[in-house]
């Protein structure tokens, strides 16, 4: 494998991002399996912010302007879901 001549803290950090953001969906089905109906937990959003956010990272660190563009509006989105979790509507 090439890219493991080229590993660095970065791409480590990448790979620790694309982990979280993927725990997201297994959090997400498992509550739902236990729930017996589509449920997305506190957790989904927390593993969303963490992934994307590691992601981003690493986007800036290669310079790759798409990538950039993709997890950061994201993030405000996740960001606002925590809130409306933390803070329901009375």
């Amino acid at each position: 494998m090439n890219f493991l001549n080229n590993l660095n803290f970065f791409m480590v950090l990448g790979f620790i991002g694309q982990f979280f953001f993927s725990m997201r969906f297994i959090v997400q089905w498992v509550a739902s399996e236990k729930h017996k109906k589509s449920v997305v937990p506190l957790a989904f959003w927390v593993f969303s912010v963490l992934g994307s956010f590691l992601l981003l990272i690493y986007a800036i660190y290669r310079k790759d302007p798409v990538f950039i563009l993709g997890q950061a509006p994201n993030l405000l989105i996740y960001f606002r879901n925590i809130w409306l979790i933390k803070h329901p509507k009375q």
